[in-house]
């Protein structure tokens, strides 16, 4: 018996009869040879991690626009919170916490430079629009590996996918994750917004604060123990959290994410991102050579799109500086005048 046989056998003893087994998995696009050591859920888990896709989301904005410290929030620090938030419920519910994980690390892999402010601009340009989830998706199915995609397990793109608006995901783990975004994204925000100076922790609602708690920790504390108390055959919180916590959404909503002192950079990278989107679609052989076979495929607007969806922040300014921006004259001894 091999390592990973063990491990799948393991899950069948401990886990609950609602937990996806990935020995039940729908399987992959392509077929592939068994990992010895791991199940195929961890190995989806491990080929996020390692993907290009995935690094880059530590140089892309979470809330605050290129901020200023070394403690606010990046895309990348926000999935790890989700995929530890997320793991918790899981574990508690005895559901498979490496589809879970897998999930959850990759759920914001298509996410745009500048935060949802890039999700906007990409979607008032791009033709059927934009949204990071089917972005996220279409990194793991075709911009990855040249075209080739990590070939992920059904499971974990069905829970990257659904893990914001409309569809449900097929499995629990994957619904869960879509609690742990939520939880995770409002208590940080909360935490960078104090920070920033934009607000501070007496301003939220006492009674909300009575709830939930009184600080982030108590705050996820109670969502994560009161979804593992309340979830059987969905995941759900119990009506006496849900209510504040949607209260406290409104507020943040109202305090921070419409708050012209956290928005005030907004207009700006928006009009950067669909000035560069015009750029490439216009001057489609100006793109890397990488993206040769998307615009083959799919067109110039989808490769346009492609490649600045994926961009940090700090590169896209960078390019955005290189094709916009005049470079300093040498100087060859003329004087003005």
């Amino acid at each position: 018996m091999t390592v990973r046989e063990t491990l799948e056998n393991n899950e069948k003893l401990i886990l609950s009869n609602r937990a996806c087994l990935s020995v039940n998995t729908r399987g992959r696009e392509r077929e592939e040879e068994k990992c010895l050591l791991r199940t195929d859920f961890q190995r989806d888990r491990d080929r996020i991690i390692h993907s290009n896709s995935f690094r880059r989301l530590k140089h892309k904005t979470q809330v605050f626009l290129s901020p200023e410290g070394d403690h606010y929030r990046t895309r990348l620090t926000h999935t790890l919170e989700v995929s530890q938030i997320a793991k918790t419920i899981a574990n508690g519910l005895f559901l498979n916490g490496d589809l879970t994980e897998a999930i959850a690390l990759g759920h914001d892999l298509g996410h745009t430079p500048f935060g949802h402010a890039g999700e906007r601009a990409l979607n008032s340009v791009f033709p059927g629009g934009f949204r990071h989830y089917e972005q996220s998706l279409r990194v793991i199915e075709k911009l990855e590996k040249g075209g080739r995609g990590l070939n992920l397990t059904y499971e974990v793109r069905d829970g990257i996918v659904c893990h914001t608006r409309g569809k449900e995901a097929d499995t629990l783990e994957g619904r869960i994750v879509k609690l742990a975004d939520r939880i995770a994204y409002i208590n940080h925000d909360i935490d960078d917004a104090v920070r920033a100076g934009v607000m501070c922790e007496e301003d939220i609602p006492l009674e909300i604060r009575k709830t939930l708690g009184f600080t982030k920790s108590a705050r996820i504390n109670t969502l994560v123990v009161d979804t593992v108390k309340n979830s059987s055959e969905d995941i759900e919180l119990s009506e006496e959290v849900k209510q504040p916590f949607d209260e406290l959404h409104s507020f943040m909503f109202d305090m921070v994410y419409t708050n012209p002192c956290c928005k005030s950079e907004e207009t700006k990278a928006i009009a950067i991102i669909k000035q560069l989107y015009g750029y490439f679609v216009d001057n489609p052989d100006k793109l890397p050579s990488a993206f040769a076979y998307i615009i083959e495929d799919d067109g110039a607007s989808r490769a346009a799109c492609d490649y600045i969806a994926g961009m940090s922040d700090r590169y896209l300014l960078a390019v955005y500086k290189k094709i916009f921006i005049p470079d300093s004259w040498v100087d060859i001894g003329l004087e003005e005048g």
